[in-house]
């Protein structure tokens, strides 16, 4: 008999992802479904999708969901971590979603260390609503609001989330990681394993940045995106760990 080396994992359905070819949200999808598997959680994790392109991410996840209002994640994820202490809670938010108009609850959640997992999916502009600047779009950047690209002078330079978090003394652990390669992707399963083990042990607010794709809106190929992240993205955007409790290194 045929032994079965890859499957889908359990906690995603089967509904095909309608993300734009060569965007990396179904990799983080599959990582993040992975994690609950291999954790045993899947009966007792709860979602909360956000506004953007991952808005329909609750038809893609085999868990409990909830759809929360544009950049209220954490709010929406501390309610019900709060009421159910032994739930996984994990929000999944874009750049747009938790950067911009979520920046006060995703600061304040983690300035209160609520014991929940942040999975943040940075591509540096938003994807949804047509390519528009966004807070971590890159100097230099053009997007449809920035057509001759992003001026330090006229829009400002871009958020650094995780080394904003970082200095916050209740975010427990902070990460910054990329899907671009295998190798990054190995690595980017292993911080959101350790970001979901915070959780259950009880430490405290841990928030996963996932450097992504938008080969759509950057009028790039899926593979060129690819390439352009690394050389671009990853200088501005250094990968790491940003943050971490003595216990769990």
């Amino acid at each position: 008999m045929a032994k079965v080396i890859f499957k889908r994992p359990e906690s995603l359905t089967d509904k095909p992802f309608h993300y734009c070819p060569g965007c990396t949200h179904g990799i983080i999808h599959r990582l993040v479904a992975e994690v609950i598997d291999e954790m045993g959680m899947r009966d007792n994790t709860v979602g909360v999708c956000p506004v953007g392109c991952s808005v329909f991410a609750y038809d893609y996840f085999n868990v409990d969901m909830f759809q929360a209002a544009h950049g209220r994640a954490p709010a929406v994820a501390t309610g019900i971590k709060r009421c159910l202490p032994d739930r996984l809670v994990f929000t999944y938010q874009g750049d747009g979603d938790l950067a911009s108009i979520g920046t006060a609850e995703i600061v304040h959640a983690a300035a209160r260390s609520e014991n929940i997992t942040t999975i943040f999916v940075n591509n540096a502009v938003y994807g949804m609503t047509g390519g528009q600047m966004a807070p971590t779009t890159l100097p230099g950047q053009k997007t449809t609001t920035t057509p001759r690209g992003r001026e330090k002078e006229l829009n400002g330079l871009p958020v650094r989330v995780c080394e904003m978090l970082a200095t916050l003394d209740g975010a427990t652990y902070v990460a910054r990681v990329s899907v671009h390669d295998p190798k990054h992707i190995v690595q980017a399963k292993k911080a959101i394993r350790k970001a979901f083990e915070i959780q259950k042990a009880g430490l405290g607010f841990a928030l996963v940045e996932v450097l992504s794709t938008c080969p759509t809106n950057w009028g790039l190929s899926p593979k060129e995106a690819i390439k352009w992240l690394a050389d671009n993205m990853i200088p501005y955007y250094p990968l790491g760990v940003y943050k971490e409790p003595a216990e769990v290194k």
